[in-house]
C-alpha cells in the first residue's frame, strides 16, 4: 500500500534531483568551457574560488538533501512497499548515490583539491589545467549530470505508478 505522503515526497524528489542534474549540466556545458577559454591563470583562480565557495552554498543542501531523499525513499520502498515502482526507486537512488557521490568523492573532489594546492599563476597549475584537469573534470561532471537525470527519470516514472495505484 502506498501512502499519499510517499507519493508527494517522491514527486518532490523528481524536482530536487532535476535541479542537481541541471547544475551539473550547466557547469559542464558552458561554465567550464568558459573558464577553459579564459586566460589560464584566471580560469584556474576562478575554479579555485568556486571549489572553496560551493561548500558554503545552498547547493550543498540540495546535494546532501538529495542523498537523504533518494536513499530514504528507496530504503522505505524496499522494506515496506510492494509494486512495480520499487525497482525504479531503488535504481533512482543507486544512480544518485553512485553517479553523484562515488564520482564526486573519488574523482572531482580529489582533482579540485589538487588544483587548490597549486598557485593559480604557476607553471605547474597551468600544465595540470591544460593536460588533464579541465577535460577530465568535464567528462566526470557529465557522468554526474547523466546519473542525476537518470535518477530523476526513475523517480518520475515511479511517482506516476504510485499515483496510479492511489487513483490520484
Amino acid at each position: 500500500m502506498t501512502s499519499t505522503w510517499f507519493l508527494y515526497l517522491s514527486a518532490f524528489t523528481v524536482i530536487s534531483v532535476s535541479l542537481s542534474a541541471s547544475l551539473f549540466l550547466v557547469f559542464s556545458d558552458f561554465i567550464m568551457r568558459s573558464l577553459k577559454l579564459s586566460a589560464i591563470p584566471a580560469g584556474i583562480e576562478v575554479m579555485q574560488i568556486i571549489n572553496r565557495e560551493i561548500w558554503k552554498s545552498l547547493t550543498m543542501i540540495l546535494l546532501w538533501g538529495n542523498l537523504l531523499l533518494t536513499s530514504g525513499l528507496a530504503a522505505y520502498a524496499y522494506f515496506y512497499m510492494t509494486g512495480p515502482a520499487i525497482p525504479l526507486l531503488i535504481l533512482g537512488a543507486g544512480l544518485y548515490v553512485f553517479g553523484v557521490y562515488l564520482v564526486t568523492f573519488t574523482t572531482n573532489v580529489p582533482m579540485n583539491n589538487r588544483l587548490d594546492r597549486l598557485a593559480y599563476a604557476s607553471t605547474e597549475a597551468a600544465t595540470y589545467w591544460q593536460t588533464g584537469y579541465v577535460s577530465r573534470w568535464i567528462f566526470w561532471n557529465y557522468i554526474r549530470a547523466i546519473a542525476t537525470a537518470g535518477s530523476a527519470a526513475c523517480f518520475l516514472v515511479a511517482s506516476l505508478w504510485l499515483a496510479q495505484s492511489l487513483a490520484i
